[in-house]
C-alpha cells in the first residue's frame, strides 16, 4: 500500500482553495450591484407574479456573480492586480412576453460598470430611458432590439463613446437619424431596422469608418443615399431596402470593395444599375428588387463567383433575350419578375442546382413547362405566374420534397392537373387560377397537410365530388370560382378555413346544414349558381361571418329572423333570389357589424405574406386574396383585398319582398350601400333612414313606395347615389346638403307627383320670378326717342346698302375679253 505524501496533499488542498473559495470571497459583485438587479426583479414580479426567468437571483445569494444571465469581470479601470469583480455583462433578452414599461430599466442604471447589456425581446413599451443611459459610459454592446420602445432615438446614446455595436432594430422608434450619430466612431454595427424612422439619412454615417454592418431597412427614409457612404471602407453588410429613398445609386458604390450583401430593394431608386458593382467581387447577396430602375441588366452580375442571391424583379430593367448567360455563380434565389424575358424559360437556369428561389413571373415566357425544372431538387419558391406558358404539368413536379409554394396563375396551361398533387407534401400555397386546366380535382389534393393557400379559379375544371380534406390540415383560403362544378354545395373542407369562394359554377340544390362545421368562416362567396330551397337557420351558427355572398341563386321562402344573429356580418348580398314576405324587423336589431365597426374585429384575411430565411436575408413575397365582386353603384364592382374592411354593405334587391320598410334599417349607421330595389315594398321611405350616416349608395327604386322623400335625407352628408324611380312617390325633393347634387332625372322618374328643381318640375305654389318693371325719367323719355331715331335711320340705310353689295346687286361688270 502506497503512503500518501502529506505535503503534496496540503499543496492540492491549498490549490482547490484557491480556484474554488478565494473567488467567492474576493471577487463578489459589489452589494449595491446586487440590489439594484433585485430591484429590477421585483419590479418584474409587480407587473408579473408568475414570471420564474431570475428564480436564482435572490438576498439569501451573496454574489450576484454566480447568477444566471449576469457576468462579472475586473472594473474597467482598476490595475491589473486588483482582485474586485463587478457586473460588466447582463444577458436579460426574452424575459417576458407581457408588456413592461421602459421605467423598470431604471435599476440597472446604477450599474455603471456595464459594458454588454442584451435586453431584446422583452414587449418593454415607452421612451427610451435617455438620462439612463448616459450613466452607462462604458457601454460597448448594447441591444435593445425586438421591444416596443418609441419616441426618438435619445441623443445620450450617440456619447458613448465605447460602443461598438447598437441594435435598436423592430421597435416603434420615429423621428430622423440625428447627425449625432457620427461620433459613434467605434461602431461596428448599427442596427435600426423595422422602425417608423424618416427624413434623410444624414451624412455624417460617413465618420462610422469601422462600420462593418449598416441595417436601416424598413423605415421611411427619403431622398438620396448619401455619398458618403463610400468612406466605409470596412462595410460588409448594407440594408436600406424597404425606404422611399429616391434618385439614383451612387455612381461609386463599387469602391466598397469588402461588401458582401446589399439591399436597397423597395425603394424608389432611379437610373441604372451602375458598372462600378462589377468591383463588388465579394458580394454574396444583392437586392434592387422592387425600385425604378431602367436599363439593360448587366450579364457581367453572373460573374460574381459568389454571388448567392440576386433580386432584380419588379423594376423597368430589360434583359437581352439575344445575349448567352454562362453564370459563373451558384444561385440560391433568383428573382427577375417583370424583366421582359421573352421565349421559353432561359435553359442556363438548368445549371442552377442548387436553386431555393425562382422567380419568373410577369414576363412575356411561352413554351411548355421544361422537364429539366422538375429534376432541381432544391426548389422552396417557383413562381411563374402571368406569363404565357402552355400545355400540360408534368407529373415529377410534384414529387420535389421541399416545394412550398407554386405560382402558375395567368398562364395557359391545360390538361388535367396530375393525380399525385398531393406528393407535394410541403406545399402551403398552391395557386393554379386563370389557366385552362379541365377535369376533376385530384382527391390526393386533400393529403397536403401544410396547405393553407388554394386557388383554382378561372379553369373549366368539373366534377361533383370534391376532396375531403383532414379536419387537421389548416386551410385557411380556397377559391373554386368560375369553374364548371356541379352538385351540392361541398362541405368537405377542415374546420380552419376562413375564405372559401365557390361562386359562377353549376352548385344546385339546398345549403347544407352542416355548413355550421366550418365555424371559422369569415367570407363565404356561392353567387351565381342555382342554389334554391330556404336560408337555413343554422347559418347563424357560423358566427365570425363577415361577408355573405348569396346573390343570383333560386333561394325562396322569407329572410330568417336569426340571421340577425351574424353579429360580425358586414357584407350580405341576398339579391336576384325569389324570397318573399317581409323584412323583419329582428333581422336588423343585432347586426352589430353594420351599426358600427367594431373597432376590436379581426380583419378578413386579406393577403399571405411569406419569408423565407437565407443566410444573408429574409425573401419576402406577397399573394393577395381575389376581388369581392359586388352590385356598388349600379355596377359590377370589385372590392380589392386591400380595402374590403372598410365596406359595409346590404343588398336585397331583386327579389318578391313586401309590406313596408322597418324603420329601424336606419340603425345599421356603418352601412356604406342600401340596395332593397325590384321588390313589392310599399309605405312611406322611413324617416330614419336619415340616421344612415356613412352611405353613399341608397337604392329604393322600382317598388310601391308612396309619399314624400323624407326631407332629412339633407343630412346624408356622404350620398352620393339616390334612386327612388319606379315608385309612387309624392311632393318636393328635399333641398339643401347632398340633396342639391341629386339631379339626375332618371333617378326620380316614373313618379308622377314629385316636384323641384332636381327634375326641372315646379311644384304647387310656386311663382315665377316676376319681371322687374323699367323705370323711365319723364323728362328724358323724349330725348332718348329722338336720338334712337337719328341713330337708327343712318344705321339701317349703311346695313340695307351692305346686304345688296354682298348679295350681288352692285358687282361691277367684268372686264371685256376681246
Amino acid at each position: 500500500m502506497v503512503m500518501a505524501n502529506p505535503t503534496l496533499l496540503l499543496q492540492s488542498i491549498f490549490i482547490l482553495f484557491i480556484i474554488f473559495l478565494l473567488p467567492c470571497l474576493s471577487w463578489s459583485c459589489p452589494e449595491y450591484q446586487k440590489q439594484a438587479l433585485l430591484h429590477f426583479k421585483s419590479s418584474i414580479l409587480a407587473i408579473n407574479s408568475s414570471f420564474h426567468n431570475l428564480d436564482s437571483w435572490n438576498s439569501s445569494s451573496s454574489n450576484c456573480c454566480l447568477w444566471d444571465k449576469v457576468t462579472c469581470g475586473s472594473p474597467s479601470n482598476s490595475n491589473s492586480t486588483s482582485t474586485s469583480s463587478v457586473v460588466i455583462e447582463l444577458h436579460l433578452f426574452n424575459l417576458s412576453a407581457q408588456l413592461m414599461p421602459s421605467n423598470l430599466l431604471a435599476p440597472l442604471f446604477f450599474i455603471r460598470s456595464l459594458r454588454m447589456l442584451d435586453i431584446s425581446q422583452n414587449s418593454i413599451k415607452g421612451q427610451i430611458p435617455a438620462l439612463g443611459f448616459s450613466n452607462l459610459s462604458n457601454l460597448v454592446h448594447l441591444d435593445l432590439s425586438l421591444n416596443e420602445f418609441n419616441g426618438s432615438i435619445p441623443p445620450q446614446l450617440f456619447q458613448l463613446r465605447h460602443l461598438q455595436y447598437l441594435d435598436l432594430g423592430s421597435n416603434k422608434i420615429q423621428g430622423g437619424l440625428s447627425p449625432r450619430v457620427g461620433s459613434l466612431q467605434g461602431l461596428r454595427m448599427l442596427n435600426l431596422s423595422s422602425n417608423l424612422l424618416s427624413g434623410e439619412l444624414p451624412e455624417e454615417l460617413g465618420n462610422l469608418t469601422k462600420l462593418q454592418q449598416l441595417s436601416l431597412g424598413s423605415n421611411n427614409f427619403s431622398n438620396a443615399i448619401p455619398s458618403s457612404i463610400l468612406y466605409l471602407g470596412e462595410l460588409e453588410e448594407i440594408d436600406l431596402s424597404h425606404n422611399t429613398l429616391s434618385m439614383e445609386i451612387p455612381t461609386h458604390i463599387g469602391n466598397l470593395s469588402t461588401l458582401s450583401s446589399l439591399s436597397l430593394g423597395n425603394n424608389k431608386l432611379t437610373g441604372g444599375i451602375p458598372t462600378s458593382m462589377q468591383k463588388l467581387n465579394k458580394l454574396n447577396s444583392l437586392d434592387l428588387e422592387g425600385n425604378m430602375l431602367t436599363g439593360e441588366i448587366p450579364f457581367w452580375l453572373f460573374d460574381f463567383k459568389e454571388l448567392k442571391e440576386l433580386y432584380l424583379g419588379g423594376n423597368s430593367l430589360t434583359w437581352n433575350n439575344k445575349m448567352k448567360v454562362v453564370p459563373k455563380c451558384s444561385l440560391s434565389v433568383l428573382s427577375l419578375r417583370s424583366c421582359g424575358l421573352q421565349g421559353e424559360i432561359p435553359e442556363w437556369i438548368s445549371n442552377q442546382t442548387k436553386l431555393f428561389v425562382l422567380d419568373l413571373s410577369k414576363n412575356q415566357l411561352h413554351g411548355p413547362f421544361p422537364q429539366w425544372l422538375t429534376e432541381i431538387n432544391w426548389i422552396f419558391f417557383l413562381l411563374l405566374s402571368h406569363n404565357k406558358l402552355s400545355g400540360s404539368l408534368p407529373t415529377a413536379l410534384f414529387q420535389s420534397s421541399p416545394l412550398s409554394i407554386l405560382a402558375l396563375s395567368h398562364n395557359n396551361f391545360s390538361g388535367e392537373l396530375p393525380k399525385n398533387i398531393g406528393d407535394a407534401k410541403s406545399l402551403f400555397i398552391l395557386m393554379l387560377d386563370r389557366n385552362n386546366f379541365s377535369g376533376p380535382i385530384p382527391q390526393s389534393i386533400s393529403q397536403i397537410s401544410s396547405l393553407e393557400l388554394l386557388d383554382l379559379s378561372h379553369n373549366r375544371l368539373s366534377g361533383n365530388i370534391f376532396p375531403v380534406f383532414d379536419p387537421q390540415v389548416n386551410l385557411l383560403y380556397a377559391d373554386f370560382s368560375s369553374n364548371q362544378f356541379s352538385g351540392e354545395v361541398p362541405t368537405t373542407f377542415p374546420p380552419s378555413i376562413e375564405i372559401l369562394a365557390l361562386e359562377s359554377n353549376k352548385f344546385s340544390g339546398a345549403l347544407p346544414s352542416n355548413l355550421t362545421k366550418l365555424r371559422n368562416l369569415q367570407r363565404l362567396e356561392l353567387q351565381d349558381n342555382n342554389i334554391s330551397g330556404e336560408l337555413p337557420n343554422s347559418l347563424l351558427q357560423i358566427s365570425y361571418l363577415q361577408v355573405l355572398n348569396l346573390r343570383n341563386n333560386s333561394l325562396q321562402g322569407s329572410i330568417p329572423k336569426t340571421l340577425s344573429n351574424l353579429q360580425n356580418l358586414r357584407i350580405l348580398d341576398l339579391s336576384i333570389n325569389n324570397l318573399t314576405g317581409e323584412i323583419p324587423i329582428e333581422f336588423v336589431n343585432n347586426l352589430t357589424g353594420m351599426i358600427e365597426a367594431p373597432p376590436n374585429q379581426t380583419s378578413l384575411t386579406s393577403r399571405f405574406v411569406v419569408a423565407i430565411s437565407f443566410s444573408s436575408k429574409f425573401f419576402i413575397t406577397e399573394f393577395e386574396v381575389n376581388e369581392l365582386i359586388v352590385n356598388w353603384k349600379k355596377s359590377k364592382q370589385g372590392l380589392s383585398s386591400h380595402n374590403i374592411d372598410m365596406y359595409f354593405l346590404l343588398d336585397l334587391s331583386n327579389n318578391q319582398l313586401s309590406s313596408e320598410i322597418p324603420a329601424s334599417l336606419g340603425a345599421l349607421k356603418a352601412l356604406k350601400m342600401l340596395n332593397l330595389s325590384y321588390n313589392k315594398l310599399s309605405g312611406k321611405i322611413p324617416t330614419r333612414l336619415s340616421d344612415l350616416q356613412n352611405v353613399e349608395s341608397l337604392d329604393l327604386s322600382h317598388n310601391k313606395l308612396s309619399g314624400p322623400i323624407p326631407t332629412a335625407f339633407t343630412k346624408l352628408q356622404q350620398l352620393t347615389t339616390l334612386d327612388v324611380s319606379n315608385n309612387k312617390l309624392t311632393g318636393r325633393i328635399p333641398v339643401g346638403g347632398q340633396m342639391n347634387t341629386m339631379a339626375y332625372s332618371n333617378f326620380y322618374a316614373n313618379n308622377s307627383g314629385l316636384c323641384g328643381f332636381q327634375i326641372c318640375v315646379p311644384c304647387p305654389g310656386d311663382r315665377p320670378p316676376a319681371p322687374k318693371l323699367q323705370e323711365h325719367d319723364n323728362k328724358e323719355e323724349p330725348w332718348i326717342l329722338l336720338e334712337a331715331v337719328g341713330i337708327g335711320y343712318p344705321f339701317g340705310f349703311l346695313l340695307t346698302i351692305g346686304i345688296i353689295f354682298l348679295a350681288g346687286y352692285f358687282n361691277p361688270s367684268p372686264p371685256s375679253n376681246s
